[in-house]
């Protein structure tokens, strides 16, 4: 029987193959990692490449291949260097996600990355960004309404891929020429959008979490203003655009459920009619199940807060042509435990009054500093100046003794 490597000093539960590499793009957790057996349950490899651009190999001379290793694979043409992320049974569902067409997409392993191709890799690195820089004063040469945002190189220095962002189609053909007279290497051209773009460059979004998009997002669905009004979120585009200056990918997430919720509520446009007066829709809580209702249309008067069920109860009873005396139910006791707004009477200006106090007391020791001052100046001054009883009693003790002496010159 074959034996394992057990993993030890692993946090909160997490193996330390499954996690590896964290500071790269698209990072995915290996949860069958530390299962016996689940690297050689298939030869498909999962390696990583600049930033989000990723592929799936065989590995076919059977190598012993973890989480991080650096392998060289076949390209076309020569060869590239990549990071290897992920190995075992989840490649096979990461490739569903992939959407490859063809197996002939998959290709092979080469080795381990040598010193020799580690140097060329970091050789043919060192040339991307003086690339990037020149090919857009290029492509402004040529009168082109586009904009390259990155360059990768192959790791053998035999190609190179040119990453763009263009509104509308744009025939590069020139362009394609010119670069390879410049660079002296075969061009490949790769149209993204902003949101890829945004996931190429990584970033936080403003969740305090980095962007979906850099972490495990790859396909891109598309988002619209629906969305926000489903949810009733205000359609204010600076909070509801991402890093990309796109809607905010995560406006989807959770849409599906608003949808479903919002089916349980009454229609906004219905109005309740009670005893009293008659009742308008105000506000909504689509999770909670909640509607507040007023008796003015544009202002909040008298509102009431009551559940979807109550809601459509009172619809019923007005189609029937009843109406209730009030909008709660009939006995029903107030929930002891719902929140209570303390500050619901304070005034709005109640901080205005203590800012003036505070400038009144920061004025009035300002204008007690002198009298201070001078406190000790008169101090000093009384202390010089000896006191006129003081001076008084002096000759009195001196006079004492004399007084004594002549007392015995009498009685002689």
């Amino acid at each position: 029987m074959k034996e394992f490597e057990i993993t030890h000093n692993c946090d909160r539960g997490l193996c330390r193959n499954s996690v590896g590499r964290q500071d790269r793009q698209l990072n995915t957790y290996d949860w069958l990692a530390d299962v016996p057996g689940n690297a050689e349950s298939t030869d498909l490899v999962e390696v990583q490449f600049k930033n989000t651009r990723k592929g799936y190999f065989h590995n076919v001379n059977h190598l012993e291949l973890k989480k991080g290793d650096i392998v060289a694979v076949e390209a076309n043409p020569g060869h590239d260097i990549g990071v290897v992320t992920l190995t075992g049974r989840l490649v096979s569902l990461q490739l569903k996600k992939a959407n490859l067409k063809s197996a002939d997409d998959i290709r092979r392993i080469y080795r381990h990355a040598r010193p020799v191709d580690m140097q060329k890799y970091e050789e043919a690195k060192s040339r991307e960004h003086d690339t990037m820089i020149e090919s857009r004063q290029i492509a402004k040469d040529l009168g082109l309404n586009m904009k390259i945002g990155d360059v990768e190189y192959q790791g053998d220095c035999n190609k190179a891929i040119f990453y763009y962002i263009a509104d509308e189609r744009v025939d590069f053909r020139q362009l394609i020429k010119v670069l390879a007279e410049t660079f002296h290497v075969r061009i490949e051209m790769k149209q993204i959008g902003a949101r890829q773009e945004a996931g190429r460059i990584g970033g936080t979004g403003p969740c305090g979490r980095e962007l979906c998009c850099a972490t495990w997002m790859k396909n891109f669905v598309s988002v619209s203003t629906n969305a926000a009004r489903f949810q009733d979120i205000s359609l204010n585009p600076q909070k509801l655009a991402g890093m990309c200056a796109k809607l905010k990918c995560c406006l989807n997430y959770e849409v599906d459920d608003y949808m479903e919720a919002a089916k349980r509520l009454p229609s906004k446009e219905v109005v309740l009619q009670t005893a009293d007066a008659d009742y308008f829709l105000f506000k909504t809580d689509i999770l909670a199940g909640l509607v507040t209702y007023s008796t003015d249309k544009r202002i909040a008067a008298n509102i009431e807060t009551i559940t979807a069920e109550r809601a459509k109860e009172i619809i019923e009873m007005n189609r029937r042509g009843e109406k209730p005396a009030t909008l709660s139910e009939e006995g029903a006791n107030k929930d002891k435990n719902a929140p209570i707004d303390l500050l619901a009477g304070e005034n709005i200006a109640r901080f205005d009054k203590n800012k003036r106090k505070k400038k009144k007391k920061q004025q009035n020791p300002q204008q007690a500093k002198p009298q201070n001052n001078q406190q000790p100046q008169q101090a000093q001054q009384k202390k010089k100046k000896p006191r006129p009883a003081q001076q008084a009693q002096r000759p009195q003790n001196n006079q004492q003794p004399q007084t004594n002496n002549q007392q015995p010159e009498k009685k002689e």
